[in-house]
């Protein structure tokens, strides 16, 4: 299976994220780091590298996120529930944002904010000054 994602097809994952994460929502302009495009589904667990398998992720969440495509939700490792997947899933159902807090509003939404990091004190900073800028 090929990991390579070709110019072209670099271009119409982020086009089609509208030059945002599709974790966080954060927009990439604004990053001083290329995003980059993720396999939702990882190549280890049998996904292709086609547009519709692909999500454009900055850093931050693609670096957290990695191969995972879920994780538990206790602790004594018995509930496991799936990431959220941009390609299936409507961002405002499982999440919402809160004074630059990305909250969960479903298991789905618990388990990306915990693996993905979303609310580290630097990123919910950066979301606050971006939400105060109108750009967020």
């Amino acid at each position: 299976m090929s990991r390579l994602v070709s110019k072209a097809l670099r271009q119409q994952v982020a086009a089609r994220a509208v030059f945002r994460c599709e974790y966080c929502l954060v927009p990439e302009r604004f990053l001083a780091t290329t995003f980059h495009v993720d396999h939702v589904r990882s190549i280890k667990h049998g996904g292709a590298t086609v547009l519709d398998n692909l999500a454009f992720a900055c850093p931050h969440c693609n670096q957290n996120k990695g191969s995972d495509v879920a994780t538990f939700t206790d602790d004594e490792g018995q509930n496991t529930i799936r990431l959220y997947n941009p390609r299936l899933d409507d961002w405002g159902l499982h999440f919402e944002v809160v004074n630059g807090s990305i909250s969960s509003i479903s298991p789905i939404g618990m388990a990306t904010v915990k693996l993905l990091e979303f609310n580290q004190p630097d990123r919910i900073i950066f979301r606050q000054a971006l939400i105060a800028s109108g750009m967020y």
